[in-house]
């Protein structure tokens, strides 16, 4: 898959995509520069949240560019901070990290399920409200896919699905609203935060300042 990186640079990553759009056949929706990054940083942490990185991710992540110490875009912060991060480590070390960090024996240090974190248990109803969502929007489950549509990685997939199909920002917001914003904070604190976490913590730090851009855009559509 191909993505657009927040530098404007493209990025190639392996992907198995979790959703598909039942209208496969539609021209892609031609996006403006804004909406394109919007949609490039929900695939990057998707594919950081899937599975640990490659080599060739983390060589492009390590070249963004460094902020100034004077710097106050907490956004642009954490997104350095987050290539300084992936210029430090090798996906060997990572994907250890990341085996610790949400896989473990049985349950890693940080559960990235929206079920989780809204009801303490898996498979509840928060999962049951997105999966008739995903109906309504027209999504359906890749067939090799075994994780639960609340996997963080599968929401900040179909959320960039969402924006490089042309939806209405209200969709795109009821959407975030209801299954996104609700959660996700937290998610990304507790990744920030975990004691596995070296890599990680960047990226959680690097969500959680995206989620806040994010929350503040909405608003201001309003």
């Amino acid at each position: 898959m191909t993505l657009q990186s927040p530098t404007n640079e493209a990025i190639e990553i392996d992907s198995q995509d979790l959703f598909r759009t039942e209208a496969t056949s539609i021209e892609p929706f031609q996006l403006d520069e804004e909406q394109s990054h919007r949609a490039a940083v929900y695939s990057l942490l998707a594919a950081l949240l899937r599975q640990s990185p490659s080599q060739e991710l983390l060589a492009h992540l390590s070249s963004l560019p460094e902020q100034g110490k004077t710097e106050e875009d907490d956004l642009l912060i954490s997104m350095s901070m987050l290539g300084l991060s992936a210029g430090m480590h090798t996906p060997e070390s990572i994907e250890e990290e990341y085996h610790d960090l949400f896989i473990g024996l049985g349950k890693g240090e940080v559960v990235p399920y929206a079920s989780w974190y809204l009801t303490g248990f898996l498979m509840e109803k928060p999962l049951s409200e997105l999966r008739d969502d995903l109906v309504r929007l027209g999504f359906e489950r890749n067939s090799e896919t075994t994780e639960p549509e609340d996997h963080a990685a599968a929401l900040f997939e179909v959320f960039s699905l969402l924006i490089t199909d042309g939806s209405e920002l209200e969709v795109q917001n009821q959407f975030f609203q209801s299954h996104i914003n609700n959660w996700i904070e937290s998610f990304f604190n507790d990744l920030s935060e975990a004691q596995s976490a070296v890599f990680y913590k960047a990226v959680g730090r690097f969500g959680k300042a995206f989620i806040a851009f994010e929350k503040q855009y909405f608003s201001m559509q309003s």
